[in-house]
């Protein structure tokens, strides 16, 4: 693909403007390109003069700038930095128009002269930081998640929660649009290869959905920069696993994915598709002690086993967007996948009964072999259209609507078998669900300049979802061979959410500040049916109109320090399955399931932070932040003494609810620095105090720790086209309600290779490096009610992964004009 060579036009426009001022867009190709930084500079001395970051048509101002000689840089992450020079102010009633500012990718700029440039892993604005996925070696080959688990803020435990700041609450966004379906099935299913870059917003403003407590992970897929065609194909292949687990079969990993992109005058298409396989093998231990003091026993079962999960992920996307004059946008996507997920739990339980008084046995050993297979489905489709219309005075009108439908489902299967002879059959049970997600959401904003000192954004909002679930629950009669349904486990549970929304806001920047502050007023209504299987109906209401305020402000200090200051109120709205007070039987010795009257978590979230660039590739920044949330939602356990399971009488009963107050204090940091020329660091960190606050079923719950999470990425280039990168993503032991989850880490190795002029990319990987040495990918979770239970439960995961990733991109074609380069080899974004 050639680059048309651009021409960077600077005109001068005298108005009757109060004080001088300075103006222009910067675009990406034919598209605005918001949050670009534009930095005014004096000439004589090269001083700051005032930075400012452009709207979301591209458009930037400076105001209030005196007599004199300036020049502007404007830059943006993963792009060719630009300066314009000689830019007078000879009066304040001067008005400068810098024109249209074209900035490149340097995704698809091949030449024979390279310059070096400084890739930045992190670029921090005033609501948000911004993350190059290509920084991040180790998630190429694999998923959106991939590439989450490097960010400061973001931390992912054994069982793949993931966490933002130490909450799971928190929305994602796809290329700016908000997705009602599950959050693991979205993420698991798009390739990190597909990904250009990840936005982290941690105290959104009035203009985004208040959805998620910590805030909102925006992912933004590749694009095409200029006309031309863009095609990448990616193979993904896994070696033999080194360790042996005893499961029952082989881990098997592989996977393709690719992206065709062509740009051409007023159209621009993108397509999509990927299909991969990426099973794990592990093992599980456990141990559980109950009291039950009425009856006055006490039972104790150990259990050892099988714990793994194979996985398939497929899908296919596309984008279509025209602009057939500057004045209008017409945008339409879909994007659709499969994803299953079975996890494989076959354990063989010791199950004792004693004495409370004098400790002696009251039954014998009742050993067996539980086989305990969870199917998972997601399958998902989301369709959007979008339009957009400028005005001729600048003002803008944009449409936009979107459909998502998700099934969720799958059955489990539970045998408890014989301990020694698995051909004799205690009990055989087989349960099974689908609940089908449909969402609906329509949204109409309109933006315009009213004031010299911002401009307001206001729109309004639709939103409808409706989440059905039928679940069935089977036991077989061992006389008859019947499956017979089991009225205590079966039932239909239905939840429709509609929320209506509007919102006001105001963004504006003068000299050195950037600021924003917006009020949105949300009206939600909740409708929940539930229908136990011989019991009678039961709809459930559940209303609110809330105020969700933000404001924030950012300062740039004269050695270009900044400084910022941000105040966001949330909701986090609980999944169904939170709700679904129906016991679940999720295996052997544990039941799952929901309050039905369980109230969202409202978070008022404050943070302060700063940020700093310095010459040689190096930055810094840092955020203290302030969480109160009241309503957290919480799983407790509690002791359930049932005939359910025909060898184990007691069963923990694990249940979601509102168990009080929760308040985080913490701090995010994260910098990159660089030792020597070919040595490349970046390293996050985020620590916090959480205090959980509140009462479960007439006991006081109150938990207090420091919990900490390290992301940390080194690389060192061994030449031009060679590097070898070394992750660490580390997870402090964490507190719960009833408990604690110790520690959870993981380090890799990847080592990147490419071969004609870059078009063919091949990375090794080394995942959960432990050599016997360690205690990698491995999580002990426990919890406790002193006198009434005990459990704890070791995970045990595959280490020592090795996967070989090939990358081909086509259609690159030579350009004689300078291109950029990083230290990491081409710079790609």
């Amino acid at each position: 693909m050639k680059f048309n060579q651009f021409v960077l036009m600077v005109t001068f426009l005298v108005t009757s403007a109060v004080f001088g001022q300075l103006t222009g867009k910067v675009v990406d190709g034919d598209f605005p390109l918001e949050y670009a930084t534009a930095t005014l500079f004096s000439a004589p001395d090269r001083a700051l003069v005032a930075g400012v970051v452009t709207d979301s048509k591209g458009f930037f101002e400076i105001s209030n700038i005196k007599n004199g000689t300036y020049y502007l840089e404007v830059s943006f992450i993963g792009f060719e930095k630009k300066t314009i020079k000689d830019i007078f102010v000879k009066n304040r009633n001067t008005a400068v128009n810098v024109g249209t500012i074209a900035l490149f990718s340097g995704e698809n700029q091949l030449s024979n002269v390279v310059v070096k440039n400084e890739k930045k892993t992190v670029v921090t604005k005033i609501d948000r930081q911004i993350y190059d996925a290509k920084s991040f070696q180790n998630s190429q080959g694999g998923s959106a998640v991939d590439v989450l688990r490097n960010l400061p803020s973001v931390s992912i435990d054994s069982q793949g929660d993931i966490s933002v700041r130490g909450s799971t609450g928190f929305l994602v966004l796809l290329n700016g649009k908000p997705t009602q379906g599950s959050i693991s099935t979205i993420l698991g299913q798009l390739p990190a290869n597909a990904i250009d870059r990840v936005e982290v917003v941690t105290a959104p403003s009035a203009k985004y959905d208040p959805d998620g407590k910590a805030g909102i992970l925006n992912i933004i897929t590749k694009k095409g920069a200029t006309n031309g065609a863009y095609t990448q194909l990616n193979i993904k292949g896994g070696f033999p696993s080194i360790e042996n687990y005893n499961n029952k079969d082989s881990a098997q990993r592989y996977g393709i994915d690719g992206t065709y992109n062509i740009k051409k005058d007023k159209w621009d298409i993108s397509l999509g598709g990927s299909y991969g396989r990426n099973d794990i093998q592990g093992r599980r231990e456990g141990d559980v002690f109950t009291n039950n003091v009425t009856e006055n026993y006490k039972t104790h079962f150990p259990s050892d086993g099988e714990r793994s999960t194979n996985e398939l992920n497929y899908s296919g996307r596309f984008t279509v967007d025209f602009i057939p004059d500057t004045a209008n946008n017409f945008s339409v996507g879909f994007y659709a996948g499969k994803r299953k997920n079975d996890r494989q739990a076959d354990i063989y339980y010791n199950n004792k009964k004693t004495s409370l008084t004098d400790n002696s046995v009251l039954n014998k050993s009742k050993d067996y072999y539980n086989e305990n297979l969870r199917i998972r489905d997601g399958d998902f489709a989301l369709g959007s259209f979008d339009y957009t219309h400028t005005f001729k005075d600048k003002s803008k009108l944009t449409s936009s609507f979107l459909y998502e439908y998700t099934l969720l489902g799958g059955p489990t299967t539970n045998l408890n078998l014989g301990y020694t002879d698995p051909s004799i059959v205690y009990q055989d049970e087989y349960n099974t669900n689908d609940n089908p997600l449909y969402g609906t959401r329509a949204q109409l904003d309109y933006e315009f300049k009213p004031f010299s000192f911002g401009k307001i954004e206001t729109g309004y909002q639709f939103r409808k979802l409706k989440h059905n679930g039928n679940f069935i629950y089977e036991r077989r009669n061992n006389s008859t061979g019947i499956y017979e349904i089991v009225p205590e486990f079966t039932s239909v549970v239905n939840l429709d959410r509609l929320i209506h929304s509007g919102y006001v806001q105001l963004n504006g920047t003068k000299a050195k500040w950037e600021y924003a502050a917006g009020l949105r007023l949300e009206s939600m209504n909740r409708d929940f049916y539930l229908k136990g299987y011989d019991q009678p109906a039961e709809n459930l209401a559940y209303d609110y109109v809330k105020l969700f305020p933000s404001a924030s402000a950012q300062y740039t200090l004269d050695n270009n320090l900044k400084v910022k200051a941000a105040y966001s109120k949330r909701v986090d709205r609980a999944p169904t399955y939170k709700m679904n007070p129906f016991k679940e039987r999720e295996h052997s010795e544990t039941f799952e399931q929901g309050d039905k009257n369980l109230l969202p978590e409202f978070t008022d979230l404050v943070e302060l932070g700063i940020s700093k660039n310095f010459k040689g590739g190096h930055s810094f920044f840092a955020t203290a932040y302030y969480r109160d949330t009241q309503n957290l939602i919480n799983r407790v356990n509690t002791l359930s003494y049932t005939t359910a399971n025909v060898l184990n009488d007691t069963i923990l009963d694990r249940i979601y609810t509102n168990v009080g107050n929760g308040k985080a204090i913490g701090l995010e940091v994260g910098t990159q620095f660089k030792p020597t020329e070919k040595w490349t660091n970046f390293i996050g960190a985020n620590v916090y105090n959480f205090n959980i606050k509140g009462g479960y079923n007439g006991k006081k719950i109150n938990s207090n720790a420091t919990q900490y999470s390290i992301n940390a990425n080194s690389t060192y280039n061994f030449s031009a086209t060679t590097s070898m990168q070394f992750t660490l993503n580390y997870l402090s032991e964490k507190i719960t309600a009833q408990g604690e989850d110790s520690r959870f880490y993981s380090p890799n190795i990847t080592v990147r290779k490419t071969f004609f002029d870059n078009q063919l990319v091949a990375t090794l990987q080394w995942q959960n490096i432990d050599m016997g040495l360690l205690k990698t990918n491995e999580q002990r979770i426990t919890t406790y009610n002193p006198g009434e239970f005990y459990t704890t439960t070791n995970y045990v995961y595959e280490v020592d992964m090795v996967l070989l990733n090939l990358s081909y991109t086509f259609n690159k074609t030579k350009n004689r004009s300078k291109f950029i380069d990083s230290e990491f080899g081409k710079k790609e974004f």
